[in-house]
């Protein structure tokens, strides 16, 4: 018996139980189903961090007290000394291979105020020096940008960001007006152009001023950030060197002890992204795997129901002079294609999953090649392990046992 005769056995007998099949599938469908769509789901989460991450320099990097992705314990970070003006003084003084430096300071939950407008709680309020756009990547859209004489006499000057001027300002010009920041009087002279959103925060819903003035208004027992930009992005790594080594000696850490303080740069948020979606991705796949294991007994269980129920017909075929190899063929060619029915369904349903959660979840939705060929393989593996033993099973039976067989 060749390999088209036991394919077309095996689909004749599938159509002759439409609804047995596909209640044996289900366990294969919602185990494929899961593989691709979560897998889609990370590939698109991983392709928006990325589209956002870049919106960080490639020649920036920040130095700050916490880790960007905070796990573990705590307490060890907290414990840290806070970041203040003394290590930006001591960057800006000794660092040659940095172009550009800023203290870098936010306060969320700000509103402002417009005569009868007013912002919902929502604004992050932002501090920094002269360099601070620049470094972080803002433009400006029409308006100034601040100062050092700004900084040095503690102005009360803001730029705001377009989601402020909308609701503050959708009529008029919001150059030059006073607006109330937490009941404060700021005046406005600039406006950033719009900057979109990174990791589904509003980066326009923002107000910025001097770091000076910041400190007067929030106060300055609190650690800052400090926002760097190297001459060029080949010199980060030994930019990254020279403020470690700056930092170390201005906040007193012995020789051997690690540092207290964290270095970021969009490489290694990437890197960090990269490790928690690897985490997730393979939690997935374990727990969709479990789900197909699930559906590999269901199909095990219906493969002994059909050797039982055709044992006269293996009967007749091994009288008629069918091998032992004939027999087990035939049954493990019907368990892998009942396998493969529910992994193509599972694939189809995955991908189409997958893409209504992208659009939902406004992402990016593509499906890896390789997951949709792990699913289809693993269903298939699937099929052929739980298949042997009721093919084994029936290419056992006694031909003339098998005859009598009612």
């Amino acid at each position: 018996m060749d390999l088209h005769e036991s394919l077309w056995m095996a689909i004749e007998s599938i159509r002759t139980n439409k609804a047995r099949a596909i209640l044996t599938t289900i366990g294969i469908v919602f185990g494929v189903l899961a593989i691709i769509a979560m897998q889609t789901l990370v590939q698109g989460f991983n392709t928006k961090v990325g589209k956002e991450l870049s919106i960080i320099g490639s020649s920036t990097f920040y130095v700050q007290k916490y880790p960007a992705i905070r796990t573990g314990h705590m307490q060890k970070y907290r414990n840290r000394k806070n970041i203040t003006m003394k290590e930006v003084n001591a960057i800006e003084a000794r660092a040659t291979l940095l172009k550009l430096v800023s203290p870098d300071d936010d306060q969320f939950g700000i509103t402002v105020k417009y005569r009868d407008r007013h912002t919902n709680p929502m604004v992050m309020a932002k501090g920094g020096n002269e360099f601070w756009a620049l470094v972080s990547g803002y433009m400006l859209k029409e308006g100034r940008f601040i100062t050092h004489d700004d900084v040095r006499g503690n102005r009360n000057v803001v730029i705001l960001g377009m989601d402020v001027v909308d609701k503050l300002f959708p009529f008029e010009d919001p150059l030059g007006k006073s607006v109330l920041m937490n009941g404060h009087k700021m005046r406005v002279i600039g406006v950033f152009e719009e900057k979109g959103k990174i990791f589904g925060f509003s980066q326009d819903n923002v107000i910025f001023m001097p770091i000076t003035t910041f400190f007067r208004y929030f106060g300055t027992r609190r650690s800052i950030s400090i926002a760097m930009q190297a001459d060029r992005p080949q010199l980060i790594p030994a930019a990254i060197d020279q403020v470690t080594g700056i930092l170390r000696a201005v906040r007193k850490v012995p020789p051997g002890k690690p540092n207290d303080f964290e270095i970021v740069t969009r490489e290694s948020l990437l890197d960090t992204w990269n490790k928690i979606s690897s985490y997730i991705s393979i939690v997935a796949t374990a727990i969709a795997a479990m789900s197909l294991l699930v559906g590999g007994i269901g199909i095990m269980n219906i493969m002994l129901v059909t050797v039982t129920e055709r044992t006269r017909e293996i009967g007749i075929r091994k009288a008629i002079g069918a091998k032992r190899k004939d027999i087990l063929w035939q049954f493990i060619v019907e368990a892998v294609i009942l396998s493969e029915i529910g992994g193509i369904i599972g694939v189809i349903l995955g991908v189409g999953g997958g893409k209504i959660l992208g659009i939902a979840l406004r992402m990016p939705s593509a499906v890896p090649i390789w997951a949709v060929l792990l699913a289809i393989g693993f269903s298939s593996l699937i099929g052929l392990f739980f298949g042997i033993y009721p093919a084994s099973k029936a290419a056992k039976l006694n031909p003339i046992e098998a005859l009598r067989y009612e």
